[in-house]
This record gives C-alpha cells, structure tokens and sequence, in this order.
C-alpha cells in the first residue's frame, strides 16, 4: 500500500473494500424474467436453475450452494389458488430439504415468493429442522442480496 493509500485509508476517504470470491447459488422458480433477474444479480457467480421440484432435488442432491432461493407456486394454476398442491410447489423442496438433513448444512435459504401464506409454511418447517431460512418478499429481494452478497 502507498503513503498516499495509507493517509486516505486513516482520514476515512477511501474505500477499504476487497472483492468477494464467486459464490454458488441455487434458484427453484418457473419464470424466465426471474432466471434472467438472478442471473444479472448473481454476475460471476455460479448459478443453477430448477424450474419444478424434481429438478431441484437433482440439482439439490448433487452440489453444494452458499445460497438457496425457493419460490413457492411454481405453476400458474397455483398463483392465487385457494387449495394447495404441496407436491408441485417449493413447499415439497423445503420439506425434502427438511428430511435430507446432511444436504446444504450450510445454506442460506431465502424464500422469495409473492405467496405470503406459502413461504411462512416453508420457512416454518425449514427452521424447526434447523436450517437457515428466511422470507424476503420477491420485491424487497434486492437489497438483502445487496446486503448479503454485494459485490
């Protein structure tokens, strides 16, 4: 470091930031506009995309992610439906999750969906099998991942 970094480091007009390494993350969701949305977030990371629950236990049982994103309704007939479909939803992930303890240990889950009731019901279960979870409504999503993972 030079004289120079050095006396703006100490006045606190400089910037003492390193950049993080690339990370590995996860996303279930059935829409494209929000595959492209992670992918621009997630820029020289590693990303791997689910679009229903069976290829997100494939994906989920091969590697290993610092960050997982579930979506719940995964179909349009789920999208304000008054009944469940627990099997066909983010729902059966986080209890699949739930039930293969010794898969993504140390994960941060993060609920994304617009589905309020779901993503409770998800988190709910993911924590009482002590797991790292949390609800971010999709609209609010940008800023934890600033948060969490800014570059």
């Amino acid at each position: 470091m030079s004289l120079w970094q050095s006396l703006l480091r100490k006045l606190g007009l400089n910037s003492v930031r390193a950049e993080r390494h690339p990370i590995r993350v996860f996303l279930l969701d059935d829409d494209v506009r929000r595959h492209r949305w992670f992918t621009t977030r997630f820029k020289g990371d590693f990303v791997d995309i689910a679009n229903n629950v069976k290829e997100a236990q494939q994906l989920l049982s091969a590697g290993s992610y610092d960050a997982i994103f579930l979506d719940h309704d995964l179909h349009p007939e789920h999208y304000h439906a008054d009944s469940t479909d627990d099997e066909r939803t983010g729902y059966a992930v986080a209890l699949w999750l739930c039930s293969n303890p010794e898969l993504q240990r140390a994960s941060t889950i993060l609920v994304h969906t617009r589905n309020a009731d779901g993503a409770m019901r998800m988190v709910g279960e993911l924590r009482r099998a002590g797991r790292s979870a949390d609800y971010v409504p999709f609209p609010m999503l940008d800023q934890r991942i600033k948060t969490y993972w800014s570059r």
